[in-house]
């Protein structure tokens, strides 16, 4: 598998990385083991965790999923020079990650300790804010007026960004992270964060996550641009909608331990007609070319110009091998064309 630069980090990552935020309940200890061993197997050595991890979050299980890697490192004969750990902070409104408050200089502090202890490992290669302390149009706030950008005070925004990279910085000199990254931001919030470390000499955020797939594409052509101009790594994460272009909820399907079966922090906001119509498109162009609707999600994503390592999850060996060998589907003309005629005709599903 090919690996890339983790935008203008020195760190090489494989262009798929494995996510984990089912590890503590839908999969086990031994789940995760089986996971992680076939996924470097394959060449991956990209692993992405939360300290809000497991979801859906709750209070009971949370940092579970860390303390899952930490176990398998603890365990593992891998040398961890070998593999690219990233995980991330939680934003403000949990109610039992620090009491539901916004990212702070000393959250980000106690927080990267805490997730050390749990991943039991002296360095995390790559830190991220999990979702800015502002709202930013994500998790189907992305149609208008569902924000107004005038709430925000922008002087305090900014004050913001000057405390965490600050804070940032010293987890850095202390050996503790070696790059800062984003997710759930925008292009303002990119060029934000870039704009103040120039400024103060600070860390650069070398990467940013975002929900990315055939049925939310927002940040395409906007983010990715300023991405690619920035040398910030763009990592897709739900390449398959939360497991919706899978094909498993097609026709008012509700398969018994899935994820739209569990209660979700932000709802099942991907569930819509519009959604299914799209899926049910997808399926056909996926038919007539002879791949799974799977494949063909995955394929279309991990080759996308601006791409730089696509986040997948599974929670069945078998849907990750799917996943996985994705990464090797060649997308032929004929079958990117067909899939820009449902794009056209289905921009924004959900």
């Amino acid at each position: 598998m090919k690996k890339v630069k983790l935008g203008s980090s020195s760190l090489m990552v494989s262009e798929v990385c494995l996510g984990s935020m089912t590890w503590g309940i839908q999969n086990t200890q031994s789940d995760a083991n089986e996971q992680i061993d076939y996924a470097i197997e394959q060449d991956i050595n990209f692993i992405d965790t939360a300290e809000m991890y497991p979801v859906p979050p709750n209070k009971e299980t949370q940092g579970d999923t860390e303390t899952i890697i930490g176990n398998w490192l603890a365990q593992s004969s891998v040398k961890r020079e070998d593999l690219v750990i990233a995980t991330k902070i939680a934003g403000g409104g949990v109610p039992w990650v620090r009491d539901a408050q916004p990212i702070t200089g000393d959250a980000i502090i106690k927080a990267v300790d805490n997730s050390l202890q749990r991943l039991q490992t002296d360095y995390i290669d790559l830190y991220q804010l999990h979702w800015p302390n502002r709202v930013t149009p994500h998790f189907a706030k992305h149609w208008p007026a569902k924000i107004d950008p005038n709430d925000v005070n922008v002087e305090q925004e900014r004050a913001t960004v000057l405390e965490t990279l600050q804070a940032l910085d010293e987890c850095v000199k202390a050996g503790k992270i070696k790059y800062c990254g984003l997710s759930d931001d925008t292009p303002w919030g990119v060029s934000e964060y870039i704009k103040v470390a120039e400024q103060h000499n600070l860390p650069r955020m070398v990467s940013i996550q975002n929900e990315f797939s055939l049925l939310h594409l927002k940040d395409w052509p906007y983010l990715i641009e300023t991405c690619v101009f920035e040398d910030v790594a763009y990592l897709p994460w739900s390449p398959l909608a939360g497991g919706a272009l899978s094909g498993k909820y097609a026709n008012g399907a509700k398969p018994e331990g899935c994820r739209w079966t569990m209660v979700q922090r932000n709802g099942i906001f991907r569930d819509t007609a519009y959604s299914h119509e799209a899926i049910a498109a997808y399926q056909k162009v996926a038919d007539q070319h002879g791949l799974s609707l799977t494949q063909l999600s995955l394929a279309w994503v991990y080759q996308l110009v601006g791409v730089a390592s696509t986040i997948i999850g599974a929670t069945s060996m078998e849907q990750l091998k799917e996943d996985i060998g994705a990464y090797k589907v060649a997308l032929s003309e004929d079958v990117l064309g067909d899939i820009d005629a449902v794009i056209k005709e289905f921009p924004q599903p959900f």
